[in-house]
């Protein structure tokens, strides 16, 4: 029983000292200023995105991904200040979704045409996901580059996209995300 008790304590120091920077929370700042949307319009497809408050004030990523003309994807992205980070730090999220897949992703530089990205999946109610930053690994254009998982000291852009191989409807709205100092 002790043990247990120690256990608990240490999980609770742990989660509780951890220093977290907030990027983004919508109901404290309900803006969509920095987010943009970027469809496979940019290679001639047909999907429709679209980044908007909800009525409650959380971000909202909605619209239809089509695989008309070789499309397949929508994507949000938000441009923000450049942020200090180290490889084993964590991005939280809270989120709902609408059962579809989606990615997350990260650009340690803008320029970059490369992202490092996870995938999940939503369940339809409110989540809070954790993703280590050294777990992101790197993709261009879908594919794997040839590169490290994230072993960068920055972060300049954010990501959330869909695209499931499938004419699909989407819904995902964004409550706030955070980095964790671990």
């Amino acid at each position: 029983m002790p043990y247990l008790v120690t256990f608990i304590l240490l999980m609770f120091l742990k989660t509780n000292l951890m220093t977290a920077q907030t990027l983004v929370n919508f109901k404290e700042n309900p803006s969509t200023e920095n987010w943009n949307i970027v469809d496979d319009v940019v290679m001639g497809g047909r999907s429709s995105g679209s980044f908007t408050l909800s009525k409650e004030g959380y971000g909202k990523f909605s619209g239809t991904v089509s695989l008309e003309n070789n499309g397949g994807f929508s994507s949000v992205k938000y441009d923000m200040e450049t942020v200090a980070v180290k490889p084993s730090y964590t991005i939280r999220i809270r989120l709902k979704g609408d059962g579809n897949a989606y990615q997350f992703r990260v650009k340690d530089k803008r320029r970059h045409s490369y992202s490092y990205i996870a995938t999940f999946e939503t369940t339809g109610n409110w989540q809070t996901l954790e993703f280590t930053l050294a777990d992101l690994y790197p993709t261009f254009r879908g594919r794997k580059v040839d590169l490290p998982n994230f072993d960068q000291n920055t972060i300049e852009e954010l990501r959330f996209l869909i695209g499931n191989k499938k004419p699909q409807a989407f819904e995902l709205f964004l409550e706030s995300i955070a980095v964790l100092e671990n």
